[in-house]
């Protein structure tokens, strides 16, 4: 099937990549089904697009690589929502803020966007412990990042 993206054009999917958001993401409740899409095989970003609203998209990124302490907990409650029975079908991003040079964009590290990749659920979850992470991590430059 073919969806309208907001960063991308249209873009083929396939049904089975969508995504539910049971209870949609904040300031979107209403929309609860998302698809990644790669920006770039060498990059360590996505767009996390509603599947129902063209001009819905977020960049997102795999935190791990620009912070590599980067570790939480995933509540009973949250575990419970999306139906998580195994550590290894979990996948979490952070929504990313861009600026316009990239390296001046920023990682929302307090609330991680949660991907159950078994059962196809996701959950943009809020860290217990607030003072642990920024809303705002600096990015700096990947190639920095990386290293």
């Amino acid at each position: 099937m073919n969806i309208e993206t907001k960063f991308l054009g249209q873009t083929e999917i396939k049904e089975e990549e969508i995504l539910t958001f049971e209870y949609g993401l904040p300031g979107f409740p209403e929309l609860q089904k998302f698809v990644l899409l790669s920006l770039d095989a060498d990059l360590p970003l996505a767009v996390l697009q509603s599947t129902d609203e063209a001009q819905v998209g977020f960049v997102v990124a795999y935190p791990f690589v620009f912070k590599k302490d980067y570790t939480f907990e995933i509540s009973d409650e949250d575990k419970e929502d999306l139906r998580i029975a195994n550590e290894e079908d979990v996948v979490a991003y952070s929504i990313v803020t861009l600026k316009e040079s990239f390296p001046g964009s920023t990682l929302n590290l307090l609330a991680p966007v949660i991907i159950n990749s078994a059962k196809k659920l996701g959950k943009q979850i809020i860290l217990q412990d607030n003072a642990a992470y920024p809303l705002r991590f600096p990015i700096g430059s990947l190639e920095g990042s990386a290293k």
